[in-house]
């Protein structure tokens, strides 16, 4: 279980199956506790990560890492740089 900011607790253990995600929720809310879980299991704050680095660590969770960095650059829980080279933990 992960807890959000405003202490409601969030069980995710539903879209994984023997430490996989089964399936990116199409839904936003669901997409967005699983987003906020990935960025806090597999990103560090204040360090910079190339893009190979981030399919690597999202590779370990699921086939579609390209997605999912989109995912978690779109919902502001990574930025990037302009040329697309450097990402960093945001919040």
């Amino acid at each position: 279980m992960t807890e959000d900011p405003t202490g409601t607790a969030h069980d995710i253990s539903a879209l994984f199956a023997r430490g996989r995600l089964i399936a990116i929720p199409r839904r936003a809310a669901r997409r967005e506790q699983l987003l906020r879980h990935l960025a806090d299991t597999l990103f560090e704050r204040e360090r910079a990560y190339h893009e190979r680095e981030i399919n690597e660590a999202l590779h370990t969770v699921h086939h579609d890492a390209p997605a999912l960095r989109r995912y978690l650059v779109e919902s502001g829980l990574l930025t990037r740089t302009r040329d697309g080279a450097t990402y960093r933990r945001a919040r």
